[in-house]
């Protein structure tokens, strides 16, 4: 298939669902080969590959907790073996207590370090020495990260802290042909915004409002009155991974139709 990602290998973690799933079959249909990695869920991950080989790409599936270092070195040996190289390295997968700080346990602090921080500094160990010819890293960040919101403390201090390691990766891993770049999304339709235990239920849950109440009141602070989705995220991500930026590095692209210009 040609494409900007023909011959090219994708690593994305956390991409069984939401945004990693779009943006693996995003870059499926410019010939990439993608690694589908996922935590628990193996009929979730079957799914996107099948749906990245309907893309016209390929991929496999390998289970690792993104919060254990034996598991993400694992994940990047799975990939040398597959494919014996990797052009682009997509920190996606997050996990983070959604909890007043005055509530925040010692295991909630520690994990969300693990699985945000050190989880995409320990894969882009991984990725780099697989990037012989140069290639892309990028990193969900989010609006957390430079605006406050009640519960949202750990993850958005966490994703402050990825995006420091993106300006200082970028000039560390430059000289190497590895550019390295940060997406923000504001609100998006995925579980981590709307699922069980996501930012609108545990702040609904904080301050005695519906959820769907929560959802339409951030909605209406957004310039563009809706969430992003998470196609529309993908679509950012891959254009970071294309030719198109090819000089484009240690940067901070915001996606989130308006809500930070508009609070």
């Amino acid at each position: 298939m040609s494409g900007f990602a023909a011959g090219r290998v994708a690593l994305i973690t956390g991409s069984s669902r939401g945004i990693g799933r779009a943006l693996a079959v995003k870059l499926a249909g410019e010939g990439a080969s993608v690694v589908i990695n996922f935590k628990r869920n193996a009929d979730l991950a079957d799914e996107a590959v099948a749906a990245v080989e309907e893309a016209g790409g390929r991929a496999i599936a390998v289970q690792a907790d993104m919060e254990d270092p034996a598991e993400i070195e694992r994940l990047f040996a799975a990939c040398a073996e597959e494919y014996g190289r990797l052009d682009y390295y997509v920190g996606n997968a997050a996990a983070a207590a959604f909890k007043s700080i005055e509530e925040l346990k010692l295991h909630h602090m520690d994990r969300t370090y693990a699985m945000n921080v050190r989880a995409f500094v320990l894969g882009a160990q991984h990725a780099v020495p697989l990037m012989r010819d140069g290639g892309r890293i990028v990193v969900l960040s989010s609006y957390g990260s430079i605006r406050a919101y009640p519960t949202y403390a750990a993850l958005g201090a966490a994703k402050a802290a990825l995006e420091a390691y993106v300006r200082y990766m970028a000039v560390e891993f430059g000289p190497r042909g590895i550019h390295v770049n940060c997406v923000s999304p504001g609100p998006v339709e995925t579980d981590l915004w709307l699922g069980d235990k996501g930012v609108a239920a545990t702040v609904g849950g904080a301050a005695g409002i519906d959820p769907a109440a929560v959802r339409e009141q951030t909605a209406a602070g957004i310039a563009t009155r809706r969430f992003s989705t998470p196609q529309e995220v993908a679509t950012l991500v891959a254009l970071l991974a294309s030719p198109r930026t090819a000089n484009v590095t240690g940067a901070n692209y915001v996606i989130d139709g308006g809500l930070v210009k508009t609070m």
